[in-house]
């Protein structure tokens, strides 16, 4: 149980104590103080620890004694401590020992006072410093708890991030990846990336409906079960089935999710598509691009029990990248209106951003988030997930020999 507080103290504000004193002389004295000054204030006496710890204190603060019938040393501290960690206390007593006052303040006082050497402004400073300074106590308490709190936020969904696992030295993957949840790290948008021993490359992004936690936690369920199921070496349309029967039996809510997946051939000359109520990627090419067909588009996952989702060939070009998105980043408004942005004007932009400036990979990404927060007037507030995937037939391989480089060396 704690004390009420208010925002800031103010001079016509009253000071609410509670005296917790036996000696009548001493709660004589403490009253004659109070009155002495300006300070609007009510004083409630009890004369025994007990007598206060049998309900909840609303006092701004209490004036204890040390030496009570029921409570003696700092005994009755610890135990008003413990009853109202909130409220402020100080120590009010005849003893004029330092090494007391020391002792009591350590224990978790505000301030300590002796009786013959306090008179009544004093007192109320005291009593108002002493609010003040439970107050900050508090304040600082729950910023570092909340400090701890998103710390361990923070390192769980960091964790949690896909680790995409490609080894061709001709592929780079590059992603961006803005949750629209305040604070968080984590959305309801997935995307993985893993290529097996044989060179064939498995990529998805996803999106789960809502913008919640749980929608986080199941997000994260789908990637594992995605990644999962494609290192088992399960077929295309057998993996899409599986990870939705996962989404069923966690969900804790009827929510559905989007799935693009993509499955590029070890030669790089081609890949399978499938679609399950997600948008087409972006094909780009070192001269043009388009958005890939979206003719074999089957229903998101968990809506309709024992869908089957088809796949389409499409072939690829030396130099292709592949963009998948979520739709957080075209359901931006444009401009003051209320149309939306939308995925076909999001691929103009991608293929304005590559004729006119000539960036690639994360540097992109950037410039593709930067120009649909420019026409939404503000920050996208849906969960945002990009993954460019680029083939570069000339890359370096370091493991390749290099036969003018090995004549320089001899």
């Amino acid at each position: 149980m704690t004390a009420a507080l208010d925002s800031s103290w103010d001079p016509r504000t009253r000071l609410r104590v509670l005296l917790i004193e036996d000696d009548d002389g001493d709660a004589l004295l403490v009253e004659e103080m109070l009155a002495d000054t300006a300070t609007p204030y009510s004083l409630e006496r009890v004369e025994t620890l007990s007598a206060a710890l049998g309900g909840p204190l609303t006092a701004d603060c209490v004036v204890l004694d040390l030496q009570l019938p029921d409570a003696m040393g700092l005994s009755g501290l610890t135990k008003l401590g413990q009853h109202a960690p909130g409220v402020a206390v100080v120590v009010l007593t005849g003893q004029h020992d330092q090494a007391t006052g020391v002792a009591a303040v350590a224990a978790g006082a505000q301030d300590y006072l002796v009786k013959d050497q306090v008179d009544g402004p004093l007192l109320v400073k005291a009593l108002r410093f002493a609010r003040e300074r439970k107050r900050a106590e508090q304040v600082e308490q729950q910023f570092l708890q909340q400090q701890l709190l998103a710390r361990e936020n923070a390192r769980l969904e960091r964790g949690l991030l896909p680790s995409p696992l490609l080894r061709d030295r001709h592929l780079d993957l590059a992603a961006r990846y803005r949750p629209g949840r305040n604070g968080s790290l984590l959305g309801g948008d997935f995307y993985d990336a893993i290529e097996l021993a044989d060179g064939t490359v498995h990529m998805m992004i996803g999106d789960v409906c809502g913008h919640g936690p749980d929608e986080a936690a199941l997000g994260v369920a789908l990637r594992i079960a995605w990644r999962s199921l494609v290192m088992a070496g399960l077929p295309m349309p057998d993996v899409l089935s599986m990870v939705e029967r996962v989404l069923v039996h966690e969900r804790i809510e009827p929510l559905f999710a989007t799935v693009c997946m993509v499955v590029v051939a070890p030669d790089r000359r081609s890949l399978r598509l499938s679609l399950a109520g997600h948008l087409p990627p972006l094909l780009l090419t070192p001269g043009d691009g388009h958005l890939l067909s979206g003719e074999r588009l089957g229903v998101p996952l968990g809506v309709v029990e024992g869908a089957k989702w088809d796949s389409l060939e499409v072939p690829l070009e030396p130099g292709w990248s592949l963009l998948l998105y979520t739709d957080g980043v075209f359901e931006g408004r444009v401009g003051a209106g209320s149309e939306r942005l939308g995925h076909e004007r999001m691929a103009a932009l991608v293929l304005d951003i590559q004729h006119t400036t000539g960036l690639h990979g994360r540097a992109l990404l950037d410039e593709l988030i930067a120009r649909a927060e420019r026409l939404n007037s503000g920050p996208l507030d849906d969960d945002v997930a990009l993954a460019l995937l680029s083939h570069d037939p000339e890359a370096h391989d370091p493991e390749a020999h290099d036969p003018e480089a090995e004549a320089d060396e001899r």
